[in-house]
């Protein structure tokens, strides 16, 4: 015989499951956000501009290798302005 505690979890199941079919979403979905909120909050779904502070830290050192890029090609440009031969 079940527990009541057991019970307890096949009907939220139920109920998860036909939430999940009304919004049309995958099965399991809800019960992984859950999860998922619970873990790391706020930093759990980040979007519209926000960023885990992972992908905040890669942006960062993407701009700053592109820039240290500019920086280069155009020391290069001046060294083969600087060392051309005059007549």
């Amino acid at each position: 015989m079940a527990s009541i505690h057991e019970t307890g979890r096949f009907v939220k199941f139920i109920m998860l499951g036909s939430i999940e079919r009304e919004l049309g979403i995958g099965s399991g979905n809800l019960s992984r956000w859950k999860q998922e909120f619970a873990a790391d909050g706020e930093d759990a779904f980040p979007g519209y501009g926000r960023l885990t502070p992972e992908q905040e830290r890669l942006r960062q050192l993407e701009r700053e290798n592109e820039i240290l890029r500019q920086e280069r090609n155009i020391l290069k440009e001046a060294i083969a302005i600087f060392s051309e031969r005059k007549p």
